[in-house]
């Protein structure tokens, strides 16, 4: 007698195999997978302030440093000159932000007839002349104090190239003398904080005055 076989045994060979795949991965679902590498990997690779952003390499372990960096200055540019220019602006804009305060109330007595309420208006009071001094003078410290390199590609090259950004050795005080590395990078930390507020402060009290057209008292 002849058997014929089926031609739907095929079929069902096929979805019998299907069946016990589907099962293994299935199973394979709810097996523990160690994945602690793999989070801590990410976690350490992400920015402390903006999690959603890469971690900027360049930045950690610098004093102030929160990995905030969503442009990547830090990526494009010469990390010692950023944090030079970030420390220097913020102490300018400590000592503006206390000028700008205190030119409403105090006056030197030369120049008690050219008071104004409004700080911004001083420099109009004090004329172009004053103005260009203070920058000359700037300018001359400026180039001064790094001894002609003054831009991105040369301000830490040679002898400069191992000083720290920010210090000139100026401490008259000795506000550092006998401290600790630790209780000195507390002061480094309040400097750069005290200045990024500053910063911040200046920006706000000038545009105040633009926009209400009053003194800031």
């Amino acid at each position: 007698m002849l058997h014929f076989r089926s031609s739907h045994e095929p079929i069902a060979t096929m979805m019998k195999f299907a069946l016990v795949a589907s099962l293994f991965g299935s199973a394979a679902a709810f097996a523990p997978v160690s994945n602690v590498k793999a989070t801590t990997a990410l976690s350490a690779e992400m920015s402390k302030s903006m999690p959603f952003l890469i971690q900027p390499p360049a930045t950690v372990g610098l004093i102030g440093s929160s990995e905030f960096d969503p442009l990547n200055f830090s990526g494009n540019f010469d990390i010692k000159w950023l944090q030079e220019s970030e420390i220097k602006h913020g102490r300018v804009a400590m000592l503006a932000s206390a000028g700008f305060i205190a030119s409403q109330f105090v006056n030197f007595p030369m120049y008690a007839d050219m008071h104004v309420d409004d700080s911004n208006m001083a420099p109009a009071a004090v004329g172009i002349s004053a103005m260009l001094q203070i920058v000359l003078t700037s300018g001359i410290e400026e180039w001064r104090t790094y001894k002609g390199k003054v831009t991105m590609e040369d301000m830490f090259t040679g002898e400069n190239a191992d000083r720290e950004p920010g210090n000139f050795g100026f401490d008259p005080m000795g506000m550092c003398k006998g401290k600790s590395e630790a209780e000195v990078n507390s002061m480094k930390l309040k400097e750069i904080k005290n200045g990024r507020l500053a910063m911040l402060a200046i920006g706000g009290m000038i545009h105040h005055n633009f926009v209400t057209g009053e003194a800031l008292f």
